[in-house]
């Protein structure tokens, strides 16, 4: 019995089936970790979702920006991006029971030492707040006025957390951290500008994992495809899954016992 956990999908769902069998996955007997941003970008996005979904009990997934895109896009009045691929789910028979399934995942999955966000977790966050906080948010996906919460969920602002937050703004603010997080100051505020590696950090900004924090929680993280799975400088138990598989990369698994990482090279070619 073991537990794999899976860098982001991003539609790359042929990908997708060969990682599973590489490590001899059993849903019967095996756990999968799914670090967020299961569809987008990637020719099967369809596949993919369909795919964890039957995987039931089997799979721990965390929501990313481009799964809460998805929501706002079918559920909150959002509009289509320009590279999305999410045009089959739309148009799917299963749509409806799909978007259900992705609405009810965390943000957050933490088991003994080890918590799985798809950005990171803010230095300053114990895991505990962490769950609270991803809690909260579940709250408003699953109400009835989560239309409301979706229409109203993007924006940037704002840029660092405040526990006296409230509304749109608490929510908002707890959504971006944990989706689209990449390089902070050291008061913790966020930069949604730079997207790309280590060099294109803004003055006085570094990558929220070479913060220190309080404890030697192993944090797993997907997102940051420039990485390609790399954390240097790390000064946190730090774990970069995604490896930019839906870029031409890789599609990356690890081993949560024992550690070992297994990829499959992307058959997308490059975007």
């Amino acid at each position: 019995m073991s537990t794999y956990v899976i860098g982001d999908l991003h539609g790359c769902h042929a990908e997708f089936v060969r990682l599973l069998d590489a490590v001899n996955f059993s849903p019967t007997h095996d756990t999968l970790w799914l670090v967020g941003d299961v569809i987008n970008r990637g020719p099967g996005s369809l596949a993919c979702l369909q795919e964890a979904q039957a995987l039931g009990s089997a799979v721990r997934c965390v929501l990313g920006n481009h799964d809460f895109h998805l929501l706002v896009v079918a559920r909150g009045g959002g509009k289509l991006k320009k590279n999305d691929t999410l045009d089959d789910i739309l148009a799917s028979s299963q749509r409806e029971s799909l978007l259900d399934w992705l609405q009810s995942q965390p943000l957050v999955v933490h088991e003994g030492n080890t918590l799985m966000a798809h950005a990171g977790l803010l230095p300053s966050w114990s895991a505990e707040q962490a769950l609270t906080l991803s809690g909260e948010v579940q709250s408003a996906l699953q109400s009835e006025h989560s239309g409301a919460f979706l229409s109203q969920l993007f924006g940037n602002q704002p840029d660092r957390f405040r526990d006296d937050l409230e509304g749109m703004d608490r929510l908002r603010c707890i959504v971006n951290v944990l989706t689209r997080m990449r390089f902070i100051d050291a008061e913790e505020r966020l930069d949604f500008a730079a997207k790309e590696g280590l060099d294109s950090a803004p003055e006085g900004f570094a990558p929220w994992f070479q913060f220190p924090r309080q404890d030697d929680l192993r944090l797993l993280f997907g997102h940051w495809a420039a990485l390609e799975g790399r954390t240097p400088h790390a000064k946190v138990n730090v774990e970069g899954l995604d490896t930019g598989c839906v870029w031409g990369g890789a599609l990356t698994a690890m081993n949560l016992e024992t550690g070992e990482r297994t990829r499959v090279p992307s058959q997308q070619g490059g975007r």
